[in-house]
C-alpha cells in the first residue's frame, strides 16, 4: 500500500508525458512511452547522485567528510536513504482535506516530469522538439505553484499555509526576472526553440557578452526551486517545513523527488541559455551537457553552504527591487543592441558594467543599515545593586 502512492503518482506524470507529446505531433505511442520510460530512469538516477554531490558538496564546505558508510564513498547512500522513505509509515493527521492532500505531491511532481518533453540532452537526443519550447518550459514550470499551495492548504496547519502563500509571492515575484531574461535570450538567439538557442551559440558564448543576464537567471532560478538563500517559504527555523509539514514517507519523497529535478532543469535552462549547451570537443554532445549541468549545480550547492538565509521582507525587496528592475535594463539594452547592430564586446562591456554598479549600491545600502541591538548587555555590577 505504501509503494502504490508514488506508483500511483509516476504512472499519471508518464501518461501526462505520454499524452502531451503524442498531441503535439507524436504517432508512435509505444516508442514515446519508452522515451519517457527511459527519461524518468535518467531523471532517477540524476536526483539520487545529485543528493550525494550535495552532501559531499556542504560537507567539504563545513570541514566534514559526508556519507561514507553505505557503498565505497558512501555512493550507494541515496538509494539507502530512497529506499527508507518508501517504507516509511506514511502518516495522515485526522484533521487534513484528504483530496488535497493527496492531489499536492501530483500537481507539483507532474508539471516537474512533463516539463522535461520539451528539454533537449544533445543536438538529436530530445523527446519532442518543439518550435515553442522556450514558451512551454515557462509555462509548464509554473504550475508547480498550484501543488504548493494545495500541499499547504490541505495540511490544515497554520505553518503549511503560511508557507504555500509565501511559495506563491516568492515563485511569482521571481518568475518577472526570469521570463525577461529568457525572452532576452530568444531574442538574441531569433528563436524559441531551445535546439536552435544551443546551437545558435556557436563557440561564442552568452556567457561572453550576457554576465549580467546570467547572474539574474541563476538567482531567480534558485528562487523558483526554492533553493537556499531562498527557502523561505520552508524555512526550518521558523516554518518547520512549510507546506510539507504533515508530509512523511512516499508523499514526502515525491515532493523531494520534484524539488530536484526542478534544480536540475535550471542547471539545463543556464548550460543551454550561456555555456553553449552540449557543444565541447572530442568528448560526446551528452557528455559537454552532463559536465556543465552539474557544474552550474556545484555553484549551487558552494552558494548553500556560504549564504544565510534570507527574511521574507528581504527576499521579496531582492526581487522587485534589485532583479525586476535589472532584468527589463538588461532587455532595454538587448534590445538596442539589436535595433542598431551593436557588436558583442559592447554588450559586454555594458553588461559587465551594470553589474558592478548593482553589486556596488547593493553592498553599500546593505552595509550602511545600522543594526539596533534586540539585546543589552547588563555590567555585573548592575546586577548586583538590583
Amino acid at each position: 500500500m505504501i509503494l502504490l502512492i508514488p506508483l500511483v503518482i509516476v504512472l499519471t506524470a508518464l501518461v501526462s508525458i505520454v499524452v502531451l507529446a503524442v498531441g503535439y505531433g507524436g504517432k508512435d505511442v509505444f516508442s514515446i512511452l519508452v522515451k519517457s520510460l527511459s527519461l524518468l530512469s535518467v531523471l532517477s538516477v540524476v536526483v539520487l547522485s545529485l543528493t550525494w554531490v550535495e552532501r559531499k558538496a556542504l560537507a567539504r564546505i563545513q570541514q566534514r567528510i559526508g556519507p561514507m558508510r553505505v557503498g565505497p564513498y558512501g555512493l550507494l547512500q541515496p538509494i539507502a536513504d530512497g529506499l527508507k522513505l518508501l517504507i516509511k509509515e506514511d502518516i495522515m493527521p485526522a484533521w487534513v482535506d484528504r483530496p488535497v492532500y493527496w492531489i499536492a505531491p501530483l500537481a507539483v511532481f507532474v508539471p516537474s516530469f512533463a516539463v522535461w518533453v520539451a528539454m533537449p540532452f544533445s543536438s538529436n537526443l530530445v523527446l519532442r522538439d518543439m518550435d515553442l519550447g522556450l514558451l512551454y518550459v515557462l509555462a509548464m514550470s509554473v504550475l508547480s505553484i498550484i501543488g504548493l499551495i494545495m500541499a499547504g492548504w490541505g495540511s490544515a496547519n497554520k505553518y503549511g499555509i503560511i508557507g504555500g502563500l509565501r511559495s506563491a509571492a516568492q515563485l511569482i515575484s521571481y518568475e518577472i526576472p526570469l521570463i525577461v531574461i529568457a525572452i532576452t535570450i530568444a531574442m538574441l538567439a531569433g528563436s524559441l526553440n531551445l535546439t536552435a538557442i544551443a546551437t545558435g551559440q556557436g563557440s561564442t558564448w552568452y556567457l561572453l557578452f550576457q554576465p549580467l543576464a546570467l547572474v539574474i537567471f541563476l538567482l531567480a532560478g534558485l528562487a523558483e526551486v526554492g533553493r537556499s538563500p531562498f527557502d523561505i517559504f520552508q524555512a526550518e527555523s521558523e516554518l518547520v517545513g512549510g507546506p510539507f509539514i504533515e508530509y512523511s514517507g512516499a508523499h514526502w519523497s515525491i515532493f523531494f523527488l520534484a524539488e530536484y529535478m526542478n534544480t536540475f532543469l535550471v542547471a539545463a535552462l543556464i548550460t543551454i541559455f550561456f555555456l553553449g549547451g552540449w557543444s565541447g570537443p572530442f568528448l560526446p554532445e551528452v557528455a559537454w551537457f552532463f559536465i556543465k549541468c552539474y557544474t552550474v549545480i556545484i555553484v549551487m550547492f558552494w552558494l548553500r553552504g556560504t549564504l544565510p538565509r534570507l527574511r521574507i521582507d528581504q527576499l521579496m525587496a531582492f526581487g522587485w527591487q534589485g532583479l525586476v528592475p535589472l532584468s527589463f535594463l538588461n532587455f532595454l539594452m538587448v534590445s538596442f543592441a539589436l535595433f542598431y547592430g551593436w557588436p558583442d564586446w559592447v554588450q559586454a562591456v555594458l553588461s559587465l558594467t551594470i553589474l558592478v554598479a548593482a553589486s556596488v549600491f547593493i553592498y553599500i545600502k546593505t552595509a550602511s543599515k545600522k543594526v539596533r541591538p534586540t539585546v543589552r548587555l547588563i555590567p555585573a555590577r548592575e546586577v548586583r545593586r538590583a
